[in-house]
């Protein structure tokens, strides 16, 4: 097995606990390891760091596995694993739906697998993790007998590591439009061609946390893709509810969630670009109880950071705007690449704009099973935030 070590000033990173390993950050090697291969990784002075695999293509050279070195890097590795993450993921309270693995915060960086009942979605974002694949779909068999295990590897990311973009069946062929459940209601999920890998499970626990404020209330759903807030305001009493997603085939799914759960009375959808309606609707001097804002990330590099952040501050402050004096708005980010602290900063411009007072009633991250390692910043990546708007 080949060895990398690091340089001696700008390891310390990696020494105390961060997985990744950037080109810059090694120095000498022994032997020679072709992408993909397992290698171990040792500081300067010779100690041993870790064990990961190797890719010299990607910014991201080396991924760490495992910092024990007599742990062998087989098979049965990763059914550890995934068992070690499930076992969590039912001690916690998460079985029927979850993230079963979180990539890094699992100990398997660059994969994704999400559980939706008896069905399986992987992604595997790097090469790596890639040529595992076939272990990781026997240790999904074993663990779980699935009906299904589907790959939704149709994303950019795996171009970074020389992968094509895929999708398709790691399984028997199955219906891959299926119905799940989510705290007492029921939606479906396009596994096949919906965004990501069909549903945002991240936010299972956050759409409970609006229960309160949206009883007997007008609620305004923007970027609702397939209306799964809306479907939980209704469910907690909302008199009427509007959501809002540029998506024709989202809004599409959004009635049929309507209907599926019995409020296509109380539920209604528009396919329209949120930042021309909005910014008509506030001169038309429209109002709402509660404005729910979900956007996509608005950048997915840090050169782009600034550009996020004016989206982000444009978006709120036409949501409250849009909200009733002494009504609430519900507001959230899911790139990592805007911190909380700068997600927070940017809503209160917003609010300074807007000439409104700001009263926070919660601020929440993403679902337990999406778990948070502190030595590892990315994994906490989502910030959900209620405010009453005065």
């Amino acid at each position: 097995m080949a060895k990398y070590f690091l340089r001696k000033k700008i390891g310390d990173r990696v020494v105390s606990g961060h997985p990744w390993i950037f080109g810059n950050e090694l120095g000498d090697n022994e032997g020679t390891a072709e992408a993909g291969d397992i290698v171990e990784v040792y500081s300067y002075n010779g100690s041993f760091v870790g064990k990961g695999y190797i890719n010299p293509a990607s910014q991201i050279r080396i991924r760490l596995l495992t910092r024990d070195k007599n742990e062998v890097i087989d098979d049965q590795f990763f059914y550890k694993r995934i068992k070690d993450a499930w076992d969590y993921r039912k001690q916690i309270g998460y079985e029927e739906n979850c993230r079963l693995i979180f990539g890094e915060a699992d100990q398997l960086p660059a994969l994704i697998i999400d559980k939706f009942n008896d069905y399986f979605v992987i992604q595997t974002l790097a090469l790596g993790i890639d040529k595992w694949k076939g272990a990781i779909v026997d240790a999904l068999n074993k663990l779980f007998s699935p009906k299904g295990i589907y790959e939704r590897n149709d994303v950019p990311v795996r171009t970074l590591e020389g992968m094509e973009q895929i999708k398709g069946f790691l399984s028997e062929p199955f219906d891959t439009n299926i119905i799940i459940h989510e705290n007492g209601l029921k939606f479906h999920v396009d596994i096949e061609n919906g965004q990501k890998t069909g549903y945002f499970l991240d936010q299972q626990d956050n759409r409970r946390a609006i229960q309160h404020i949206v009883k007997g209330a007008s609620v305004l759903e923007v970027f609702c893709y397939t209306g799964t807030f809306s479907m939980h305001a209704a469910k907690y009493g909302a008199k009427k509810v509007l959501g809002l997603d540029i998506s024709e085939n989202a809004v599409a799914t959004a009635r049929r969630n309507a209907e599926l759960n019995g409020f296509e009375d109380i539920c209604k959808f528009e396919a329209v670009n949120a930042f021309d309606i909005l910014k008509q609707w506030v001169t038309d001097g429209r109002r709402y109880d509660v404005v729910i804002l979900d956007p996509p990330a608005f950048t997915k590099s840090r050169e782009n950071i600034q550009n996020a952040v004016k989206g982000y501050k444009e978006i709120n402050l036409r949501g409250m705007k849009l909200t009733k004096p002494g009504g609430f708005l519900v507001t959230a980010s899911c790139t990592n690449l805007v911190s909380p602290e700068l997600f927070l900063e940017t809503i209160g411009m917003a609010a300074k704009d807007a000439k409104r007072t700001l009263r926070q009633v919660a601020w929440l991250t993403q679902s337990a099973d999406h778990p948070i390692l502190w030595n590892v910043p990315s994994t906490q990546y989502l910030k959900f935030l209620i405010v009453q708007v005065l």
